[in-house]
């Protein structure tokens, strides 16, 4: 089968083209037919090195995949072949491929409204915002960084579906899109310092940086900030430096929430993965509104 892969770390041109054997699925493993998987700032992240987890190339990255079951691993009941999935996959030989196999509760059904290029938009940017914001209830008061991103739009709709003000950081471009996603508020991070709101019981930071210490000055005492992007944990009770979780559970009830036209997905392009590196340096612009999905080459 075909995959994506590299040899060293490095920019977009390290990711090649290569064949590899097809993967069987172990015990509690599911092996699935790719029809998508997206691009996140992890993936371009772990290819240049600054994000060392998958350890020293080779691997194959792609944390996100939507496609069809094509075989079970022992012990699996909850799926069969030719069941439609979507989920995350954290391996050194991730969905950049035309199979991958992920564990079975990593894993959820598709949501019934949803193309596979939209269900793979989903799985790390919907899984970060939904942990992020376990907590929010009715009433509180959300801000969220980077709000028109692949992870910030999805938690705009989550805060809001779960009756929260929410408040998003933006440029003007986006300011409209934000608004009928449900932001009861946005602000053009370009002309305007966003310190100036009233307090907020929950901030979302997606951008790193100042964002993560400034934005501390604007939450309620008994607040919490939920840092999704910077490496510098700060020395605050309030802090909390967050990694997504895969979850199948948590896909099901994303799934729901998606089939009950409580939340979209945003997809700015869809590109084969043989332009897998053009899809990175967009990716890695900051200019994304949602997300990049890559499709196999066959589906092209």
């Amino acid at each position: 089968m075909k995959a994506i892969s590299q040899r060293v770390l490095g920019g977009p041109e390290v990711l090649e083209t290569v064949e590899v054997e097809k993967p069987s699925p172990a015990p509690g493993q599911v092996l699935v037919r790719v029809a998508a998987t997206s691009v996140n700032a992890a993936d371009w992240k772990l290819r240049a090195g600054i994000v060392t987890k998958l350890g020293a190339p080779p691997f194959t990255l792609g944390l996100d995949v939507s496609g069809v079951v094509e075989e079970v691993g022992a012990d699996v009941t909850e799926f069969a072949p030719g069941d439609e999935v979507y989920g995350a996959v954290l391996s050194r030989n991730g969905a950049y491929a035309e199979y991958v196999v992920t564990p079975a509760d990593f894993l959820a059904p598709k949501p019934a409204t949803l193309d596979h290029v939209h269900a793979a938009a989903l799985p790390t940017a919907v899984l970060t915002a939904w942990q992020g914001l376990t907590e929010v209830q009715a009433g509180q008061r959300v801000l969220v960084h980077a709000a028109a991103g692949g992870v910030g739009h999805l938690a705009v709709q989550i805060a809001k579906a779960r009756g929260a003000h929410v408040i998003g950081t933006a440029r003007a471009a986006n300011h409209e899109y934000l608004l009928e996603l449900g932001a009861d508020e946005v602000i053009d991070y370009t002309t305007t310092d966003f310190t100036t709101i009233a307090a907020v019981d929950r901030v979302i930071d997606l951008v790193g940086g100042d964002y993560t210490e400034r934005s501390l000055t604007v939450l309620h005492p008994t607040g919490r900030l939920i840092d999704a992007q910077g490496e510098v944990p700060l020395d605050d009770p309030r802090y909390h430096r967050l990694y997504f979780r895969p979850s199948g559970a948590d896909l099901r009830a994303v799934a729901a929430l998606v089939d009950r036209g409580q939340l979209r997905s945003t997809v700015e392009r869809v590109m084969p993965l043989a332009e897998v590196a053009a899809a990175h340096e967009l990716s890695a612009s900051g200019r994304v509104r949602g997300k990049i999905v890559l499709v196999p080459w066959a589906a092209v």
